[in-house]
């Protein structure tokens, strides 16, 4: 078997797989059983092995949901400003066939969850879960090698595969040993449809470059607060391929968080509460905490230019109704009511810029100055503070989708995202999987044809400014990992007499 450091993107033998693959049984499943008994009986245990094949929408509280899998060719929403003639081929066999074949990065995913080029088992005893094209679910699979996942990618061509945590034993030995999980990176998942009662230029599963800003918003926050407030390093951004984003937290101490830390990490960063009926979502204690006194800091200027000016959340009188059940004085609230309703369709930069000269005019003679700043503070928060899936970030055991698979509604790759910039990121240039296998049939050299022979096929496309990053990445993390081994080796030498 070859070492998993010199394996290529290249085509390789199908292969078959041990687990026997049937279409996914209706019904509610439980995500939280993950121990089985070694007293089993072989009648259960092949009872058993049919309940690993699960239905995908019962299983995932991650950013895709129903609507996001029709049974018929995705309808593109009028506001989303997608190139002219993308389509998703992620239901084709044939077309996710040569994308796993040749564009996938498989070395580079290998060794980013086995934090060394050599396998270990943080890669052996590690979940792997496998959508199939019919939607049935294959959970608890695992792989010594890079190569041999591949293998069984390409014999199965799933639409998309989950990565879950590090077990203490080998996950496909279950049946036979008690496991728990021991190790999982940190995730976080950020969603646009939880945005829905502030976005006013779409709804639901569509986006457009507007709202993708609330996006921005709310990685720029998460990830000054993981860096700066918990000292996390290897924090990566993965695109989730239509209308949200994954944080992964990678670092070594991170990995082997229990869920009561992961709870508190979670807690820590979650500010807006309740749903869209919920009225007002944001009700700090002051002083303000650090961590949201940056927040807001960070906030504001995408407050004036992405919210009132570009959403113009209170344009309506209803909308301008909400607004106003926000601020905590009567007496000036009428005073705007009527200015307001003097003044239909009036611009939301506006009306923000009436409150402060309201209250000056002396519209509230008992207006309370400093009640009035911390409303408007609560209000810039739950107009861009970052609105998180957090049962996402809770549990070690919580599966999330992979890296560069990709999305079955759109075709677009789960890229990266580099955070460096940011504000660049436009989710309508990422790379479709149809569109990245056009670029490498086109490609040519410039006649450097001994050169030419030493390309992998995505670095002939678009993708490889993204894979690239993720080779940095990894080896960024693979460094510190050994950084710390060597160390700890020369402590363990230097105590031997």
């Amino acid at each position: 078997m070859p070492s998993p450091s010199t394996v290529k993107d290249e085509p390789t033998e199908e292969t078959a797989i041990s687990d026997e693959v049937a279409p996914a049984p209706a019904g509610d499943v439980d995500m939280a059983g993950t121990e089985e008994s070694a007293e089993e009986s072989a009648e259960e245990s092949k009872e058993d092995s049919k309940k690993d094949i699960k239905k995908l929408e019962d299983l995932f509280d991650d950013d895709d949901s129903d609507d996001e899998f029709p049974s018929s060719a995705p309808v593109q929403p009028s506001s989303q400003v997608a190139p002219p003639g993308v389509t998703s081929n992620a239901s084709d066999p044939e077309v996710m066939r040569s994308f796993y074949q040749r564009l996938f990065p498989w070395r580079y995913l290998f060794q980013w969850l086995n934090h060394s080029p050599t396998p270990t088992n943080d890669f052996a005893n590690r979940e792997f879960a496998l959508t199939l094209q019919n939607d049935a679910y294959l959970r608890y699979q695992s792989f010594t090698t890079a190569d041999l996942l591949r293998k069984d990618v390409l014999r199965l061509m799933p639409s998309r595969f989950e990565i879950g945590p590090v077990y203490s034993a080998n996950p496909r030995d279950r049946k036979t040993v008690k496991i728990k999980p021991i190790a999982k990176e940190l995730c976080f998942d950020i969603d646009l449809t939880d945005y829905d009662d502030v976005r006013t230029c779409c709804s639901k599963a569509n986006i457009c470059i507007k709202c993708w800003q609330f996006m921005t918003m709310a990685i720029k926050v998460v990830d000054a607060a993981l860096r700066e407030d918990f000292g996390f390093k290897h924090i990566m951004w993965v695109y989730s391929g239509r209308r949200g984003a994954h944080a992964w937290v990678c670092d070594k101490k991170v990995r082997s968080m229990d869920d009561q830390k992961r709870r508190a990490i979670a807690g820590y960063l979650e500010t807006v509460k309740g749903g869209a009926q919920s009225g007002k979502k944001v009700n700090l204690r002051r002083p303000l905490h650090p961590h949201l006194a940056r927040s807001l800091e960070i906030l504001k200027d995408h407050f004036q230019d992405d919210v009132l000016a570009t959403q113009d959340p209170w344009e309506s009188s209803e909308q301008a109704e909400k607004l106003l059940q926000l601020l905590p004085d009567r007496n000036l609230n009428e005073a705007l009511r009527r200015k307001w309703d003097a003044a239909p369709g009036r611009a939301s930069t506006s009306k923000w810029a009436d409150i402060d000269a309201m209250a000056k005019t002396g519209a509230s003679k008992n207006l309370d100055a400093r009640a009035l700043l911390e409303a408007k503070q609560d209000i810039v928060l739950e107009y861009t503070y970052p609105r998180l899936d957090i049962e996402v970030s809770k549990k070690l055991n919580h599966l999330l989708k992979s890296p560069f698979v990709v999305h079955p509604g759109t075709g677009r790759v789960c890229v990266p995202i580099n955070t460096k910039h940011l504000e660049d990121f436009d989710p309508f240039e990422v790379p479709t999987v149809q569109g990245l296998l056009e670029e490498i049939d086109a490609w040519k050299d410039d006649g450097e044809e001994e050169n030419a022979k030493n390309l992998s096929d995505w670095e002939k496309t678009s993708l490889k400014p993204y894979i690239d990053q993720f080779r940095l990445f990894v080896n960024g993390l693979m460094k510190d990992e050994r950084d710390v081994r060597v160390k700890r080796e020369r402590e363990e030498d230097s105590m031997e007499f």
